[in-house]
């Protein structure tokens, strides 16, 4: 008697290419991935405009994909093209990460917002608008 093993396909998530699913963000070979090629549009805009945008990295896997420090693109309006090149991240972890949009301006109360990853890699965008509080 003779057998005959054959890969199984990919069954987990019916939502991910199955050569992608587990294709890892890397610094050893920059570009290589669908996730690092995936050009996400992120639109944040603001009343009053002229507010303080910030985003960082969130992860409930911190062991996989790391948290990271705020980074300052701009001031609102903010529009931009960019692609995801988060270390450690996979189709099949992108849930588990969430983007989080900090919103600040001078005389008016900060405001936070968290976008989950594969949603906008899904959507191939972050975009909000915040309504400033003024402070008392």
């Amino acid at each position: 008697m003779s057998y005959r093993l054959t890969p199984a396909a990919y069954t987990q998530d019916p939502t991910i290419r199955e050569e992608a699913a587990e294709q890892t963000v890397s610094r050893d070979n920059p570009g290589a991935t669908a996730l690092q090629q995936t050009v996400i549009r992120w639109a944040i805009d603001s009343d009053p405009q002229g507010a303080h945008v910030f985003y960082r990295v969130l992860s409930s896997i911190p062991a996989v994909v790391k948290n990271t420090n705020e980074t300052h693109p701009m001031t609102t309006p903010y529009e931009e093209t960019r692609s995801f090149n988060i270390l450690g991240l996979t189709y099949e972890n992108s849930r588990d990460v969430q983007i989080e949009i900090k919103v600040v301006k001078t005389g008016y109360e900060t405001q936070v917002k968290r976008f989950n990853v594969r949603q906008a890699l899904d959507q191939q965008e972050i975009s909000s608008y915040f309504m400033l509080v003024p402070k008392e």
